[in-house]
C-alpha cells in the first residue's frame, strides 16, 4: 500500500508519491521524464521530448471550452538532494522514503522534492482527468532548474498557443509571485601546490547550521559552513603552522551549506592550542548564532600522528584569503520593494580536490548591472590567487508585468473562493518566468504554490491541507473562462 493512499485530493498524492519512488536530482532526470512521456502516450496526449529531457504535454480543451485562451501550466521535475548525515540513500539509484506527520508529507532523512515535484503532480492530475472543466492545457515540465534552469534555457517552445501561464513553483499558499531575480552560478578553480608533511591530524567539523534555500532564505542570514571554516582557518594559522589536507562543504549552489569538514596537520606541541581555540570559538558561534542557528557547534577531533599530503604554505594562505575575502550573503536590499533582498550570493559547493579548491556560487539579483557587479567582484578575488572563473546558467529576471489580466481573474477566483484578497508579491529567489517570458512575447504569468516549508534541507515538509486547497483553487480558476 502507499504511504499516500486515501489523502486528498488522491490522485495529486498518488502521482506525487510515484513521482518521488523515481530518482529526479539535477542532472539525473532521464527516468523521470521517460515516466512523463510514457504517462502522455497511455492518456493518448500530444507530447515532445527534448534531448535535454524537457517534456511538453498538451491536452486539448474540454466540450464548451474549445474558444477559451490557452493555459500553460510549467514546473520543473529536478529536485535539489540534500540528506542528513546519517541517512544511507544512493539519490541516484534510489527513491525517497514518504511519511506522514499530520498535516505534512516528509520524507525520511532527506529533502522532499516538494519544490517542485508538487507541480508535476498537480500537472498530471490535470492531464489525466476527464471530469474538468478546462481550456487547452500545455504542461511544461523543465529539467535542471535547480541548477541553474538549464532546461528552460534551451527549451524550444515554438509549439505553444498559450500567453497565459500558471508557474507552480512557489512555496506560500496564498502569495502570488510576479516577479523575479535573475542569477547565475560561478564556478571558481583556485589552483593549490602539496607537499609531503609529518604531524598531527585534527579533524574540524563545523555543524548544527539551519542552511535553506539560497534565494528565498537569504535574508535570515543563517552562517554559511564554507565561509565560516575560513574564519576557523584563520585564527588557527596565527596560532600555528597549519597545513590543509582536505576541506570540503556544502552541496548544491542554491543551498546554504549547513556543515564543512576540514582536516589539517600541525605539530605536536601546538595540539592543545588548537583545541583550546576551537573551544572558545564554538562558544563564540553559539552566541553570534543564537537566533539564526541555535544549534551551530565546531568540533576538533585528534586522529594521531601521520604522514601526508598537505597543501604548501602559499596554498594555505590561498584559500584563508579567498575565504575571508570574497564577499557573501545580503549584498543590497531592494530600493523599489522594501523589505526585499535585490542582490545576494551563496558560496554552496567548495571541495579541495589534488589540483585545487573548486567552489560554486549562487549569486541573484533583480538589477542586471548589480548582478554584472557582483561576478566581477567575486572573479577578482579569484583572480588575486591565480584561479580562473566560468559562468552556467545566467537567467535574466523576471520583471513585474504592470498591466496583467490573469492577476485580476486570479484575484477574482481567490476572494470569491476565500472571502480574503490575495497577495502579490516579488521574491528574491530565481523562476523560470524570466526565461519563458523572453521566448514568449507578451507572456502574462505569475507563480504560486502550497505551503512547502525548509525547501531545499532534510527538514522539508509539504502540507497536505494546503496542497488540498491549492488545487481547489487550480480547478476552479480553469473553470472559469
Amino acid at each position: 500500500m502507499m504511504v499516500l493512499d486515501n489523502i486528498y485530493p488522491e490522485r495529486v498524492f498518488y502521482y506525487f508519491e510515484t513521482l518521488c519512488s523515481i530518482p529526479h536530482g539535477s542532472r539525473n532526470t532521464k527516468a523521470i521524464s521517460d515516466y512523463l512521456v510514457a504517462f502522455a502516450k497511455e492518456h493518448g496526449l500530444k507530447v515532445w521530448q527534448d534531448d535535454l529531457n524537457n517534456v511538453i504535454i498538451v491536452k486539448e480543451a474540454s466540450a464548451g471550452y474549445e474558444d477559451a485562451e490557452p493555459i500553460i501550466i510549467q514546473g520543473h521535475m529536478d529536485m535539489v538532494c540534500e540528506k542528513e548525515n546519517d541517512c544511507e540513500i544512493d539519490f541516484e539509484k534510489e527513491g525517497l522514503r514518504l511519511c506522514v506527520d499530520g498535516d505534512f508529507v516528509k520524507a525520511k532523512g532527506t529533502t522532499l522534492g516538494g519544490d517542485d515535484g508538487i507541480a508535476v503532480a498537480y500537472a498530471l492530475a490535470l492531464l489525466e482527468a476527464d471530469d474538468l472543466c478546462h481550456p487547452k492545457l500545455e504542461v511544461v515540465i523543465t529539467v535542471d532548474e535547480e541548477i541553474g534552469m538549464l532546461g528552460a534555457y534551451d527549451i524550444d517552445l515554438s509549439m505553444l498557443t498559450g500567453r497565459t501561464m500558471l508557474n507552480i513553483d512557489s512555496d506560500e499558499e496564498g502569495h502570488f509571485l510576479t516577479s523575479c531575480a535573475g542569477g547565475m552560478s560561478l564556478n571558481a578553480v583556485i589552483p593549490v601546490t602539496r607537499t609531503p608533511q609529518n604531524g598531527r591530524k585534527l579533524a574540524l567539523t563545523l555543524t548544527g547550521l539551519e542552511g535553506g534555500h539560497s534565494g528565498a532564505e537569504i535574508h535570515k542570514e543563517h552562517g554559511n559552513a564554507d565561509i565560516l571554516m575560513g574564519r576557523v582557518l584563520d585564527g588557527i594559522c596565527g596560532l600555528t603552522p597549519l597545513g590543509i589536507i582536505t576541506l570540503k562543504g556544502g552541496l548544491k549552489d542554491n543551498a546554504i551549506p549547513r556543515e564543512c569538514y576540514c582536516e589539517i596537520l600541525v605539530p605536536d606541541e601546538n595540539v592543545n592550542i588548537v583545541k583550546e581555540f576551537v573551544d572558545n570559538l564554538s562558544g563564540t558561534l553559539s552566541k553570534e548564532f543564537m537566533n539564526s542557528d541555535p544549534g551551530v557547534r565546531l568540533l576538533c577531533e585528534d586522529m594521531g600522528n601521520t604522514e601526508t599530503e598537505i597543501l604548501d604554505y602559499t596554498s594555505v594562505n590561498k584559500i584563508i584569503f579567498y575565504l575571508r575575502t570574497v564577499p557573501n550573503g545580503v549584498l543590497h536590499m531592494s530600493q523599489v520593494m522594501l523589505g526585499l533582498v535585490e542582490t545576494s550570493l551563496n558560496l554552496g559547493i567548495m571541495e579541495l580536490k589534488e589540483d585545487g579548491l573548486y567552489t560554486v556560487t549562487s549569486i541573484r539579483s533583480s538589477v542586471s548591472s548589480r548582478k554584472e557587479d557582483v561576478k566581477n567582484r567575486v572573479t577578482a578575488v579569484v583572480e588575486m590567487v591565480g584561479g580562473e572563473v566560468t559562468i552556467e546558467g545566467d537567467y535574466p529576471a523576471w520583471e513585474y508585468k504592470a498591466d496583467s489580466p490573469l492577476r485580476q481573474r486570479i484575484a477574482a477566483v481567490y476572494e470569491d473562493m476565500y472571502h480574503e484578497k490575495p497577495v502579490f508579491e516579488a521574491i528574491h529567489a530565481g523562476l523560470e518566468c524570466g526565461l519563458f517570458s523572453d521566448k514568449l512575447p507578451g507572456l502574462d504569468c505569475v507563480s504560486f504554490g502550497p505551503w512547502n516549508y525548509d525547501i531545499h534541507t532534510p527538514k522539508e515538509r509539504l502540507s497536505i491541507s494546503s496542497t488540498a486547497r491549492v488545487w481547489d483553487f487550480i480547478v476552479e480558476f480553469l473553470k472559469r473562462r
